[in-house]
Parts: C-alpha cells; structure tokens; sequence
C-alpha cells in the first residue's frame, strides 16, 4: 500500500533530525538510511532534502562540514546541535500527542473498528 506523500511533509524535518541524533551523516546517506529505517516507506528525493538541510542550518539546528572520503571525494556531513536536539524532543512530544489523538479517534492503536 503505498503512503500519502502529505503524510510525510511536516514530520520530514523532524526524521532527519533523529537520523541525526544518532551520528553525522552526508545528504545520500540520509536518504538511504531514512528508506531503510522506515522499509522503504520514505523516499526522500536529494530536491526535497538539501534545502531543508540548509535551512536547518540557517536556523541553527543542524552544522556542516567536509570530509575526504575514501575515494578522494570532498563529502559535506551534517551534525545536530543542541537547539536541534531541543526542537527535535519538542517535535517528538508534538508527535506522541498527535498520534494518540489519532489512534483514539480510529478506535485504538489496532483500528479494529475501521
């Protein structure tokens, strides 16, 4: 079944900051890790990804730096700061109530009465 990409849009920022939470990582791997981590539910596009990286850097949740990879190549990795930290527990909050809400109005977490 696939997921409604609405869905996706304004819980995006948050994914990526818990990608981020757990260790820097350059734009590809997120992408890569977010579909693997979620079964290949989210597919994140490098169009949608690298300007939500640059404004959470422009709003200080997120730094970056290059590093020289294997093969010579220059990557750019991004790390979470503590304001990101921050915004991401806040959003995590927002979304355990978000869901509840939801799940009670469906019938439960199982919506057997669906």
């Amino acid at each position: 079944m696939a997921i409604d990409k609405t869905l996706l849009t304004g819980s995006t920022t948050m994914l990526i900051l818990k990608l981020l939470d757990g260790t820097d990582m350059y734009g590809y791997q997120m992408i890569e890790e977010l579909s693997k981590q979620s079964n290949n539910v989210f597919k994140l596009k490098a169009g949608t990804l690298y300007p939500l990286l640059h404004t959470l850097e422009q709003k200080d949740m997120l730094i970056s730096y290059e590093e020289i990879a294997d093969n010579a190549r220059v990557r750019k990795y991004y790390r979470i700061t503590k304001k990101g930290r921050k915004h991401l527990h806040e959003k995590k909050e927002e979304w355990k109530t978000y869901t509840a809400a939801v799940n009670d109005l469906l019938g439960g977490a199982g919506f057997a009465t669906v």
